[in-house]
């Protein structure tokens, strides 16, 4: 475990040579003053106390176990070298050699944390064939080893598993060499002669964890830094590359910038500082540690001069080794946004340690993502058992952001998303289940126009079919979307299992991302039991007109609220017309006692041999200006998907699982009439079904 004391000694810190770190000059080369020495000891108490430091005897389990797995690869080696019919010479000299990569070789991994790890062989033990077959079986077999989960065709190909309790994530690189010598340099060049892109990618996370540590000016600081950071982004939902956020390598080289532009500064100062750049930065000029390698053996480099898609990108964060990528390439509009939003949030409360009037603990208080929306959207992910939950899981999960990108293209920015990294269990359910929800809202500063609709159900149909893609899909394996209210929400999404009250007073550092009236005033829509009950009281006390009275706008005609429209997939959705909402109502009436929802089935009934999209990149779309025009981003990722999708006639099965609870409400339709509004219950019996998010 690292020291408690660490730069907490009596010393202040030693600066650093005047040697320039990064592709400009530092902001600053100020050090750190008593009170910040004092903060940055409390700093490092408070996340000693937060469990984030493993403890020595993990640390000695984590090399045993690496020491195991180099062990397992080498005979591994050498019994594909013999089976080839090689010498006896070349069978003694054959090794493969374990690097790794990523939190563990920067230093900053805790207790539980996985180990990503690359496996470096020689040039005719192949990944395709020899490392997820044959090192496949030969790790089933071990006792050791549990969920054991190959993915061949990520963007990354990576074979996943547990040695002894302990994640790991092995990545194989085949090298141009007979034998590999085992004080390779993996930083070298060299190492990239003639390899493929999956190799270069593969390769690439060592080198870039080598060349982060070379860059900083003072290690120690960075990774007490970076350590901080992490816990703070894993507390605010924005840590999950997969979903459109940052991952642990865009976490990295941004406390390294922040690192090269104070390289005097303590940890306090630099947590600090962080927050008040990047809430500065203005994006999409790229972060970069050094300077961009020119092209040397024809692999593409991260050059928005010469490639259109770079120019899509919005958040760009260059890797410091050749070839140069962009790391962050999955961030959105969406995304962005609520990324921007939480630095400001840090840097109000980093403000506000420095003058004492917070403590550490305060910039680690958990975002309250089921308190700031009014709208969401639900997957319920399902299987036959915990194995094949955890693959089906997976692929879902990585095909979210398409989903976040097809929303953004089709409504052309004006209804934005926040995906919420976290899953949800519902254990009550007798398959395995996970769930995860999306945050819906009106872009803020959009012109309400009477009527205006958002219809998403094409989007959510596209990625029904990239999801219908997985090549390893199994009977069990269901995937359900739906859209619930913030009353709605299952219990299972809130720690004690308990709503918590919706009267929350938000400070300017949590905001409110509700639907809300041009002239401020709002109507919450009831759910349609309660709404029903009201409307046949029209005396009483609570009765709706009542209510409604009582919180009626004095500028009704601007008045606004959101309308959720559910809806066959199968039919045309070119608004939603006055036959269309009396119709709805009608159904209302009729099905008030009815517990039927609008999940959305995405079952299989027949796959085909149909072939898999490895690439996890996908498809990067949008303008690095949101004002600016979207066709271009929205012709690319069209273009992409249906590439993607060619040739995929899929058969999906209409119904619901028994055992999936029904929503009560799917949506509630609030129509303005003489000034006066009226609400009505819309309860949708279809099963196959999305919706348009209208205001009216």
């Amino acid at each position: 475990m690292v020291s408690s004391e660490g730069l907490c000694g009596s010393q202040p810190p030693i600066a650093a040579p005047a040697t320039q770190y990064g592709v400009t000059e530092p902001i600053s080369m100020a050090g750190p003053t008593a009170a910040d020495i004092q903060r940055s000891r409390d700093l490092e108490k408070f996340l000693v106390q937060a469990g984030l430091y493993e403890s020595k005897e993990e640390a000695s389990k984590r090399e045993e176990v690496l020491g195991q797995i180099q062990e397992i690869v080498t005979n591994w080696v050498k019994q594909l070298t013999r089976l080839r019919g090689y010498t006896d010479q070349m069978v003694e000299d054959a090794k493969a050699v374990i690097f790794t990569f990523g939190s563990y070789r920067l230093g900053v991994h805790g207790p539980g944390s996985d180990i990503d790890a690359l496996c470096v062989g020689p040039s005719y033990v192949s990944r395709e064939e020899d490392f997820f077959f044959v090192l496949h079986n030969i790790l089933a077999e071990r006792e050791e080893v549990t969920e054991l989960q190959p993915v061949p065709d990520a963007h990354v190909p990576v074979l996943r598993f547990k040695f002894s309790g302990i994640p790991i994530d092995l990545l194989y690189a085949s090298i141009s060499h007979l034998v590999v010598p085992h004080d390779l340099d993996i930083s070298d060049i060299s190492v990239l002669y003639n390899v493929d892109e999956p190799t270069v990618r593969s390769l690439n996370g060592c080198r870039v964890a080598d060349q982060i540590l070379k860059l900083v000016p003072n290690v120690e600081h960075f990774r007490t830094t970076l350590r901080c950071l992490k816990f703070w982004a894993k507390r605010r939902g924005v840590y999950s590359n997969v979903t459109g956020f940052l991952g642990g390598v865009n976490w990295a080289l941004l406390v390294a910038r922040i690192c090269q532009l104070y390289p005097n500064a303590a940890p306090s100062m630099l947590v600090s500082r962080f927050f008040w750049v990047f809430t500065q930065w203005r994006w999409p000029n790229p972060v970069m540690l050094c300077a961009i390698e020119e092209d040397r053996l024809g692999f593409s480099v991260w050059d928005p001069r010469k490639n259109p898609r770079d120019r899509t990108h919005h958040m760009p964060i260059i890797t410091p080794a050749y070839p140069c990528m962009n790391s962050s390439y999955n961030v959105s509009t969406s995304t962005l946004r609520v990324m921007m939003e939480q630095f400001q949030y840090g840097n109000n409360v980093c403000e506000n340690i420095e003058l004492n009037k917070a403590k550490w603990s305060a910039l680690f208080e958990p975002y309250l993502f089921f308190q700031s929306y009014t709208n969401y959207l639900q997957v319920d992910i399902l299987a036959a058992d915990a194995d094949d939950l955890r693959s089906w899981k997976g692929w879902v999960e990585s095909r979210l952001r398409q989903l976040t990108l097809m929303i953004e293209r089709d409504t052309y920015g004006k209804l934005q998303c926040h995906p919420y990294a976290q899953d949800y269990v519902d254990a009550s359910k007798p398959c395995a289940h996970c769930a995860f929800f999306m945050g819906l809202q009106r872009k803020h500063g959009e012109i309400v126009q009477e009527g205006q609709q958002f219809d998403i159900r094409g989007s959510v149909d596209e990625f029904r079919h990239s999801i219908s893609m997985y090549m390893f899909w199994k009977p069990g394996m269901e995937i359900y979307v739906s859209h619930v209210r913030r009353k709605q929400l299952p219990a299972y999404v809130y720690p004690d299992g308990c709503k918590r009250s919706r009267n929350l007073h938000l400070t300017p550092q949590q905001p409110s991302y509700k639907i809300s009236r041009n002239n401020g005033v709002e109507y919450q829509a009831e759910s349609g039991e309660k709404c029903l009950k009201r409307k046949k009281d029209p005396d009483g006390e609570n009765s709706e007109q009542s209510r409604l009275d009582k919180r009626r706008s004095p500028d009704r005609n601007q008045s606004v609220s959101p309308e959720i429209v559910s809806r066959k997939l199968g039919s045309a959705c070119t608004g939603c017309s006055t036959s269309d909402l009396d119709e709805m109502n009608r159904l209302a009436e009729a099905n008030t006692s009815s517990n039927s929802s609008g999940i959305s089935s995405c079952s299989h009934e027949d796959i085909g041999n149909e072939s898999t999209a490895g690439s996890s990149e996908g498809s990067n779309v949008g303008d690095n200006n949101p004002s600016s025009s979207q066709s271009d981003s929205s012709d690319d990722l069209k273009s992409s998907v249906e590439d993607e999708h060619a040739d995929q006639n899929k058969v999906f099965q209409d119904g619901l699982l028994k055992d999936l609870e029904p929503k009560t409400v799917v949506g509630v339709v609030l129509k303005s009439m003489n000034g006066v509004v009226d609400s009505e219950s819309v309860q949708n019996p279809v099963i196959r079904c999305f919706f348009c998010c209208c205001f009216v």
